[in-house]
Parts: structure tokens; C-alpha cells; sequence
């Protein structure tokens, strides 16, 4: 099977109309669940819809496609913006999402690969992901394969020194099939990022990891987004990370840069207000 049949590929424009329809997605599934996290996911919209949309050479409709792309959410806690992707291009009805965090439903509050076709790995305890990505990107150079895997973490996992190890290690690999996306909205679960553990030069500590580092300036702008991994699949030789600094609740007024919304599902009335601002 070729790329050509897998999912359309949206323009800019198209993706940036879908990110909305995620958005709404992501309030309303936690408001119906009246739990999970919206600030992670709202922050990390822009770059899951352009890899589900745009970037990943995938299947829904064949999920277990040997050549598809690998995508690792290894903050499993913004499950939500995964899930509403995945249902948007056919993993599972869109209907599904109201049974988010409900017993016995396949979309919890973390991902479980043994649930949900189309989950590379079950994520949650933060920092593993890079190390599953490393595998599945050496996996694919063992057998002569091209697809490429995408890792997305969040800034105050890189608290982790599970993430540093992974990073030395797909730097001295050379791993070029390897895409990581940090999504630095400043924030994490007891408050700012740089209030907690300073993470300093994130570029200069990539770099001297041996990673290609490519800086995004507005993670929440599509266009930048989406520029910056074409231009990571250019690279040879070494893996990349995409740094990209977001908005922790992008989109919704009362939950941009607002930390009481790491973990806090919207009363009636502010799903209401959200939805109102998400047009």
C-alpha cells in the first residue's frame, strides 16, 4: 500500500479549521467525563491535528499497517487531543468520545494499547516515551524500513532523566527516522516550569545530544507547525526535536496560561463559554 491512499492530507487552512473542531472535542469529552486535562491538550492541538491530518503516513482503516508511521503521545495524560484526531480520521466513531474515562470504554484517561487500534504504546508514566520511540526507530533501521516515528513529550517531563538518557542514545545512533516534539507551554502539574526545575537552553541541551534542533516560535500557529516537520523529514544523519512553545490551554480564554486547568474538567457554564469561543 502506498502513501498515496492513506488519509487526505489537509492544507494549512483545512487544518487550521480541524483544530478548532478538536478543540471543541477536547472540552466537551472532559466536560462529559468531568475529569482529565484540558490545559496539555488544548496546548498540544496544533501539533497532533498536523500530524494525524497532514504529516503521518498512516491507515485508520488498517491500523496495523507494517509501514505506517509511529506516533507516541508520551504525555498521556492530553489523551484527549489524540483520541478526538484519531476519531476525526476514522479510527473509531466520532460517537465514541463520549464514553471518554467511562468503565469499560476504549479511550481512558491514558492510552492503552490494548484497547484501542491505532495506540503505538501505553503512556503515562512520563519519560518512558522517547525510549519506546528509540525502539521503534531502530526496529525500522534493523529491517530496512522507512517509516518514521514522531514522540511528543511535554516540557516538565523533560524533568525525567529517563528522557536524557533516550536522547543520548538516539543521538549516538544516529537516529534520522526519529522525530521528537516537546511541547513547551511552561507549565506542569504543581506549577511553572521554571519555578520548579529550570530547564535553561533546551536547544543547547539538544545540540549537544547530537539532535538536529529545530525551534518553533508560536507552536499554536499551523503554518509554523507544519513547516517545521517538513523540514525535519530533510534531515539525515541524526534525529530531530522540534521545540515548540504553546500556550497551555490555547483557545479557551479562561484556561490560557491558567494552571488550575492542568487537571480540572469545565463546570456546565464554562463549557458553555468555550464553545462559544471555539468557532
Amino acid at each position: 500500500m502506498s502513501a498515496e491512499t492513506l488519509t487526505k492530507k489537509l492544507s494549512v487552512d483545512e487544518l487550521i479549521k480541524e483544530a478548532v473542531t478538536v478543540r471543541r472535542d477536547i472540552i466537551e469529552m472532559i466536560a462529559h467525563a468531568n475529569s482529565g486535562h484540558p490545559g496539555g491538550s488544548l496546548s498540544a492541538t496544533e501539533i497532533v491535528t498536523a500530524l494525524y491530518f497532514n504529516i503521518l503516513n498512516h491507515d485508520p482503516k488498517n491500523p496495523h499497517w507494517e509501514d505506517r508511521d509511529r506516533f507516541i503521545l508520551s504525555k498521556g495524560h492530553a489523551c484527549p487531543v489524540l483520541y478526538s484526531c484519531m476519531a476525526r480520521t476514522g479510527y473509531f466513531p466520532v460517537e465514541e468520545l463520549k464514553t471518554f474515562r467511562a468503565i469499560n470504554s476504549r479511550i481512558q484517561g491514558h492510552p492503552e494499547v490494548r484497547k484501542l487500534p491505532g495506540i503505538e504504546a501505553s503512556t503515562g508514566s512520563l519519560g518512558q516515551g522517547l525510549s519506546i520511540g528509540i525502539g521503534l526507530a531502530l526496529g525500522a533501521k534493523l529491517q530496512g524500513k522507512n517509516y518514521r516515528t514522531y514522540v511528543l513529550t511535554g516540557d516538565g517531563e523533560l524533568d525525567e532523566g529517563q528522557v536524557w538518557e533516550s536522547a543520548l542514545c538516539a543521538g549516538h545512533k544516529a537516529l534520522d527516522n526519529l522525530v521528537a516534539i516537546v511541547d513547551s507551554n511552561k507549565f506542569q502539574l504543581d506549577g511553572a516550569v521554571k519555578d520548579i526545575m529550570p530547564l535553561a537552553s533546551l536547544p543547547d541541551k539538544w545540540n549537544a545530544f547530537g539532535w538536529n534542533v529545530i525551534e518553533i516560535e508560536d507552536g499554536n500557529n499551523m503554518q509554523q507547525v507544519v513547516d517545521a516537520f517538513e523540514k525535519a523529514e530533510t534531515v539525515k544523519g541524526k534525529p530531530t526535536v522540534i521545540i515548540a512553545n504553546t500556550i497551555k490551554g490555547k483557545g479557551v480564554s479562561y484556561m490560557e496560561n491558567n494552571n488550575e486547568f492542568h487537571g480540572a474538567a469545565p463546570t456546565p457554564e464554562q463549557l458553555a463559554q468555550a464553545l462559544k469561543e471555539l468557532v
